[in-house]
């Protein structure tokens, strides 16, 4: 006796009035089947359902149908991989389609009601002291400041000093400025660095802001624990590159 084929799946287009989605769907199906799935894709309840098969050689669609949806497989429609199957509905003033989602109107909780709540992340928060709800915070935030101004001290960081970004020794470049950045989310000092080569993130500008002149894509800001100030010189066309981590 021969052995049992299952059908392959097919990946179809399902599109309607409100949806468009890519699906797989099989051969072995019936018709009730594929609509019962159509359903929450398309909003659209499998008794209204009407469809319409859409290829490249036929845009305007071929309406689908059967006599049985019970007992007639999808497999009889001979569909094509990428074929488009669209959705309408025979009542289209019964409100079952998915209406278009910048259609629904959004809630926006204001902020002093969620503030209010006694289960959520912020409450957690207070409650366990995290973050800017901990009493130390102020003192942490200065003492993080602090650190990095040391860092940059101890560093020898100055501007006109020569640099290597570690991990790597061969992105290269000279120290273009020090100091506070509002532009950029974050406390304390950073280090604008003049790249040797074309791979920074920027022109020495954040924001908008000036804080030092290159070329664009030769300068970076980067926290001054990434910067190694010493004695590095530009390399040259026969220097081998020695960071197997960086193309």
């Amino acid at each position: 006796m021969a052995g049992s084929t299952t059908a392959r799946d097919i990946p179809i287009l399902i599109t309607s009035p409100a949806a468009s989605s890519e699906r797989r769907v099989n051969p072995s199906w019936t018709v009730s089947q594929l609509k019962a799935k159509l359903e929450p894709i398309t909003g659209i309840a499998p008794s209204l359902q009407t469809l319409t098969l859409r290829l490249p050689h036929c845009p305007e669609g071929t309406a689908i149908s059967a006599k049985d949806d019970d007992r007639t497989e999808i497999g009889s429609w001979s569909l094509p991989a990428y074929a488009e199957i669209h959705v309408t509905s025979t009542d289209p003033s019964s409100g079952t389609a998915i209406p278009p989602l910048s259609s629904v109107p959004k809630y926006e909780m204001p902020v002093e009601t969620y503030s209010s709540l006694p289960d959520t992340v912020l409450a957690y928060k207070r409650a366990h002291h995290i973050g800017r709800f901990d009493p130390h915070a102020p003192e942490l935030k200065e003492k993080k400041v602090a650190d990095l101004w040391k860092e940059i001290e101890v560093g020898e960081i100055t501007v006109g000093a020569r640099c290597i970004l570690p991990p790597s020794t061969t992105r290269r470049g000279t120290v273009a400025y020090v100091g506070l950045i509002p532009e950029i989310p974050g406390l304390g000092p950073w280090v604008g660095v003049r790249l040797d080569e074309p791979a920074g993130k920027n022109d020495g500008t954040a924001g908008g802001k000036r804080y030092f002149d290159c070329e664009p894509q030769y300068g970076i800001f980067v926290r001054p624990e990434r910067v190694q100030v010493g004695d590095w010189q530009e390399l040259g066309l026969d220097d081998d590159d020695d960071d197997p981590d960086e193309i």
